[in-house]
């Protein structure tokens, strides 16, 4: 898996690094067919008193990219909404992915063959 941290008219310290793969080490206990993982931090400065902390993440798993943002005042609420979306969205993808798989023709009653409830009778 490749990890990619950027920031955007921000420094990244390695807290804010240690701090974002503390998170995603979530990401990777629910769903480890995860190929890439983007994380861009901006910061947007707006006036002087009005700073916005904005995170973003591009993930790229097996046939499908997932993408979340996030907005806050402090960076790291940023980052923990940012992983909230993002881990519902792998869960979401996860089950959906399980759900096709096992679904099989298995679970179709062919039509020449009596049901239980009626041979119970």
């Amino acid at each position: 898996m490749n990890l990619t941290i950027s920031g955007h008219h921000l420094e990244l310290t390695p807290a804010i690094r240690e701090y974002v793969q503390n998170k995603l080490e979530r990401i990777k206990r629910h769903f480890d067919h995860v190929i890439d993982i983007a994380v861009i931090l901006t910061v947007d400065k707006l006036t002087e008193k009005e700073k916005r902390q904005k995170a973003e993440v591009n993930l790229h798993v097996r046939g499908k990219d997932l993408h979340a943002e996030s907005i806050a005042q402090d960076i790291y609420a940023a980052i923990d909404t940012l992983i909230d979306k993002l881990d519902r969205q792998v869960i979401k993808y996860k089950t959906k992915i399980q759900d096709h798989q096992h679904s099989g023709i298995k679970h179709i009653p062919e039509p020449g063959m009596p049901d239980a409830g009626a041979a119970a009778s």
